[in-house]
Formats: structure tokens, C-alpha cells, sequence
């Protein structure tokens, strides 16, 4: 176990498990238009910096993402929710008092698309707000 940290959350990650599964994982399997968008965008490394150097620093590809959600739709784009699944444990966690809006570290007990992930794991979840990506139909 190796340990990292993300914003105000610690965490000790089992990066070899973490890598092997990710080996097989195929991504999102949503079709919708919005899922659509995020996992072209992801795959062009077109996600905040911030979230691509965290994603790097644990080599799994952005578009690999175990949930995607999209949240709302206004002006600035589209706001997103989306987590990667990660071996490991979270050993400290942000206060109420803590403002971090782009990261946080959670167990999500609903398997979204890791319903294989080995134990212990937790989910490294996301906050983004992104554009539309000129080759997906906005309507779909």
C-alpha cells in the first residue's frame, strides 16, 4: 500500500491491484449523449489539469471512469459527478469545514459499473463542469 492524497482526503492504495483491474476494464458503458460526451472528452485528456495529474500520478486512463453522472446543464456546460473505483483505504478523511468542490474520497456501496472491484476499495469521485464536445449531438 501506498499513501496518497487527494485535496483534504488520505488514502493508502493498493496501486498493483488497482492497476491489474483497470487492465481489463472496458470504461462507462452508458450510450446516452451525455455519458457519450464525457468519455470523448476524457479520452482526449480534456478534463481539468488538476483531475488528469491525479489520474497520471495512478496511470488510469480518464476515460475508464466506473460512474458518470451528469448533474445539471447550464451557460458554463455540462456539471458532472464521475468516480474511479480504487483498491485501498481511506485514512483520512475532509471536515464539513473543508471546501475541496472538485474531489473527494467516499465508499459508494452501489457497484455503478466495478461490480468485480476487490475488497477493500473506496471511490475517488469528481466534480466538473465541461463542454460539449463538437462531435456529440446535444440532443441525444
Amino acid at each position: 500500500m501506498k499513501e496518497y492524497s487527494f485535496g483534504n482526503y488520505k488514502a493508502e492504495i493498493d496501486v498493483e491491484t488497482t492497476l491489474k483491474w483497470y487492465v481489463e476494464y472496458k470504461g462507462w458503458g452508458c450510450e446516452c449523449g451525455h455519458c457519450r460526451n464525457f468519455t470523448e472528452l476524457a479520452k482526449n485528456k480534456k478534463l481539468p489539469e488538476q483531475i488528469i495529474e491525479i489520474l497520471d500520478k495512478l496511470c488510469i486512463a480518464p476515460e475508464k471512469a466506473t460512474y458518470v453522472g451528469e448533474l445539471f446543464t447550464d451557460c458554463d456546460g455540462i456539471h458532472y459527478q464521475f468516480s474511479y473505483r480504487i483498491a485501498g483505504k481511506i485514512t483520512d478523511s475532509a471536515t464539513a469545514d473543508d471546501n475541496n468542490d472538485f474531489v473527494r474520497c467516499c465508499h459508494e456501496p452501489y457497484p455503478y459499473g466495478a461490480p468485480d472491484f476487490p475488497q477493500p476499495h473506496f471511490d475517488l469521485e469528481f466534480y466538473a463542469t465541461l463542454p460539449w464536445n463538437s462531435k456529440e449531438d446535444k440532443n441525444r
